[in-house]
């Protein structure tokens, strides 16, 4: 079995460029390369009612199956591939689909509180926290969401005062002390170059030994 990924951690607000910066890092290096999204990891609500399932508070940590995630990030680390979830924003629910994602040399998790688990915060090599101000953030989120989610403008700015906006400052900003990084506003092009140096030196000069860490099962 060979060494586990180097596994690079993202976090930030709603809408920080979180995703824009794993892109970043990662464009040069193909097929080495696997991101895991949290959002695909909230909990399977589909024994719940539409109505129940939108009036979730998707910004809090308890909205994602940790233990799910716990696992799949070890079992790519430990060589094994895995059966991914996706998710329907739409719908707000976990959809049958699975994409198999076998064993890379970067594993990218990246999500709003993709610090926030210490098991997966240890499991990190690199931590990076994106900091973006809040006037920029909550723009970008009612572009997406109103674009590719289909949601009403009134309901975005409903849901970020009542929950987006007092989770990150209750959740999502404090993990900003566990990063290695914080890169600032997202699309930094001197952090984007230095971090993808380091990813690329530490993939190729990472040794290549057996992993001891243990293995979480999980029967999805």
């Amino acid at each position: 079995m060979t060494s586990p990924s180097f596994v690079l951690g993202i976090a930030g607000g709603t809408g920080a460029g979180k995703t824009t910066v794993a892109r970043d890092i990662t464009d040069g290096f193909d097929e080495t390369v696997v991101h895991l999204p949290l959002d695909n990891y909230y909990e399977d609500r589909t024994d719940l009612s539409f109505s129940e399932r939108e009036a979730i508070n998707y910004d809090h940590p308890n909205a994602f199956d940790w233990e799910f995630l716990r696992a799949h990030v070890q079992q790519l680390c430990s060589g094994r591939p895995i059966e991914m979830p996706q998710y329907d924003f739409e719908t707000h629910s976990r959809t049958h689909k699975r994409v198999r994602v076998e064993p890379a040399d970067v594993l990218v998790l990246e999500g709003i509180l993709a610090l926030y688990d210490e098991v997966l915060t240890d499991l990190c090599d690199l931590r990076l926290y994106v900091e973006t101000d809040a006037d920029v953030r909550i723009l970008r989120r009612i572009r997406r969401d109103v674009l590719e989610r289909g949601r009403s403008l009134e309901g975005v700015i409903e849901q970020y005062l009542s929950t987006v906006k007092p989770m990150h400052e209750q959740f999502v900003e404090p993990t900003k002390k566990r990063a290695d990084l914080v890169v600032p506003e997202g699309t930094n092009a001197v952090a984007i170059e230095m971090l993808t140096s380091a990813v690329a030196e530490a993939r190729d000069t990472g040794p290549e030994t057996e992993s001891e860490a243990p293995l979480i099962e999980y029967d999805d």
